[in-house]
């Protein structure tokens, strides 16, 4: 009976959650941003070989091209649009994409569809600029302000510092709360000071999704109530949204020449692509597609059954299965995530009235390692 009251009060709590959040927004206190639908890596979706953007040697699946993915990133950008609509009582200003991944085709789309800015991480950012051959010796003349890609003038892109974002993540948990947040406070001031000349710097910083405050003491309530406190009473910084930023013409902004595909673990694409398993369950999802798209194209299926179908395509387009796979990651997640992948591709051609493959009872990979937080980071220490 415990357990019982305790699941109805999470219950509770959880079904007022859009509401509150749709109260603050409402009250200019936070902006909520959206995600594509199921959280799909969209430039993996346009070109495969966009991976070798920063992995020039990277290995790719057999298939050239994840079939109509463009219209499948489209699918996941307009659902996305509308729930956040529907939930929040007006459609979102911005994005941050599925693991802060984007490229220039996906962000053409995000342009497209309405969206005023998205965000990625710093590397994306300065793998883009050193291909533009710039000086990158001084972040604080590149990092902190807006940047408008050419062939989506209609979004400003924001790249979030990656040293602070970490410290949050994963270093101020071990500390005291209010030294935390102070040498927070401290570091956002060294920025300031070293600003160009008349210009006011704008520094992102954001999480994706880690789960950071379990490790802190109280889910971070002390950091938390210390950091803000010290925000709002130091008259030099400024907290905004990405809106206000935006549409403030004062806020520094600068022309990006092309950009580089990438996301915000280390830059690139390879955790979710390049290696084996990785690489065979992105076939096995193109060949589930091309069963969908024959199956659409000869108007088999009713209307309820083909929104079934397309929403159990979607799940099957996720990031973290091809996260989860590879011989780094801690075996009992390896298996799991690979079991209810090939389940979930399983389900979709039940859906579509197809026989599923018989490669689908073999395993794609087998972990290995114990990595905290992904396979690829924890490579990426040991590189010089």
């Amino acid at each position: 009976e415990d357990r019982l009251q305790l699941f109805h009060a999470i219950g509770a709590i959880v079904r007022r959650l859009p509401e509150r959040y749709r109260a603050l927004a409402a009250d200019g206190r936070v902006e909520l941003s959206t995600t594509p639908f199921a959280h799909p890596l969209a430039p993996l979706m346009h070109d495969f070989a966009c991976a070798r953007d920063t992995v020039p040697d990277a290995a790719l699946p057999s298939a050239p091209q994840y079939p109509g993915g463009p219209g499948r990133v489209d699918w996941h950008l307009r659902d996305a649009i509308a729930s956040h609509a529907r939930r929040f009582g007006s459609p979102p200003t911005g994005l941050w994409p599925a693991e802060g991944a984007i490229s220039e085709p996906f962000l053409t789309q995000v342009a497209a569809s309405g969206l005023r800015w998205a965000a990625s991480s710093e590397t994306v950012l300065g793998n883009s600029l050193s291909r533009a051959g710039a000086d990158l010796s001084r972040r604080e003349q590149w990092l902190y302000r807006g940047w408008r890609l050419a062939r989506a003038p209609g979004t400003t892109l924001f790249f979030r510092d990656e040293r602070l974002s970490d410290q949050i993540g994963f270093e101020y948990s071990k500390w005291h709360g209010r030294d935390a947040a102070l040498h927070l406070i401290g570091e956002l001031h060294r920025i300031g000071a070293q600003a160009p000349d008349g210009e006011v710097p704008l520094v992102v910083i954001a999480l994706d999704g880690e789960n950071a405050w379990e490790y802190y003491p109280f889910n971070g309530y002390y950091f938390f109530e210390e950091l803000y406190g010290a925000l709002a009473a130091d008259p030099s910084i400024r907290t905004r949204t990405f809106a206000d930023c935006v549409a403030d013409p004062s806020v520094p902004s600068s022309e990006l020449p092309s950009l580089v595909a990438g996301s915000w673990v280390l830059g690139t694409l390879s955790t979710w692509i390049g290696e084996a398993g990785k690489n065979r369950a992105w076939d096995l999802l193109c060949e589930a597609k091309h069963a969908v798209d024959a199956v659409f194209a000869n108007g088999e299926l009713e209307p309820a059954r083909r929104e079934l179908a397309e929403r159990q395509l979607a799940a099957c387009e996720g990031s973290d299965w091809f996260w989860w796979l590879g011989p780094y990651n801690p075996e009992h997640a390896v298996e799991r995530f690979d079991r209810l992948f090939r389940h979930n591709l399983a389900r979709l051609y039940e859906l579509i009235g197809r026989p599923a493959p018989a490669a689908l009872e073999q395993p794609l990979s087998h972990g290995l390692g114990h990595p905290e937080i992904g396979g690829a980071m924890r490579r990426a220490a040991a590189e010089p």
